[in-house]
């Protein structure tokens, strides 16, 4: 809900805080937090050093605040889960749509990588609470579906553990998945493949059970 009293900002202003964003996001994925600095954020976004800190007082805010505006991103595919729909199907959608945003957000999946090496400092709160609040909500609806025998058994939170790693890695890890495989392979069609397979040999209910 926007504060009445807080004043609206102008397209401009809006525009230049996408724009330090943007530029943000890339000095951070490809350095860390430790490793960027404003001057790289400026030139990213083509602004000023000032101008940069007109909009945010500081490196701290608008790593703060990047890694707040992404996570809604990064926890849409997780909210999708549909807890009537056809439990195999669902895991199977969530794992291929986890896999797309590796390929479509590599940036943003290395930038939360390096925050949580680092500890997760900025991100401490969110993942003991609205992160963990989303994972408990998902683990009951992998849950009753094991339990009605839609799924074959396994916990529910290491099935989603298992799924970031297999995704994410990706995307963290591109460089090296584009050596090993070397060229003419598109790593994430192959793992899409892969991927359905495993977790479907994984969790699809055998017959007569």
């Amino acid at each position: 809900m926007t504060d009445e009293n807080q004043p609206q900002m102008t397209r401009i202003q809006q525009k230049n805080r996408e724009l330090i964003l943007e530029g943000a996001l890339g000095a951070f994925s490809a350095n860390g937090f430790r490793g960027a600095t404003i001057d790289q954020i400026a030139e990213a976004a083509g602004l000023s050093k000032p101008n940069v800190l007109y909009y945010f007082g500081s490196k701290d805010e608008i790593h703060k605040t990047l890694l707040t505006t992404l996570l809604d991103l990064w926890l849409a595919p997780m909210l999708g889960i549909d807890p009537e729909g056809e439990p195999l199907d669902e895991v199977l959608r969530y794992v291929s749509t986890k896999l797309q945003m590796s390929r479509d957000y590599p940036r943003e999946s290395r930038l939360f990588a390096y925050e949580v090496l680092q500890g997760a400092p900025h991100l401490s709160e969110i993942l003991g609470g609205r992160l963990r609040e989303l994972v408990d909500q998902t683990v009951a609806i992998l849950a009753r579906w094991i339990d009605e025998g839609r799924l074959a058994p396994v916990d529910p939170r290491h099935l989603i553990f298992s799924i970031w790693a297999l995704t994410q890695h990706y995307a963290d890890f591109e460089v090296q998945v584009r050596a090993v495989l070397g060229p003419g392979h598109d790593p994430y069609a192959e793992a899409e493949i892969y991927l359905e397979n495993l977790f479907r040999r994984m969790l699809e209910v055998e017959a007569g059970r």
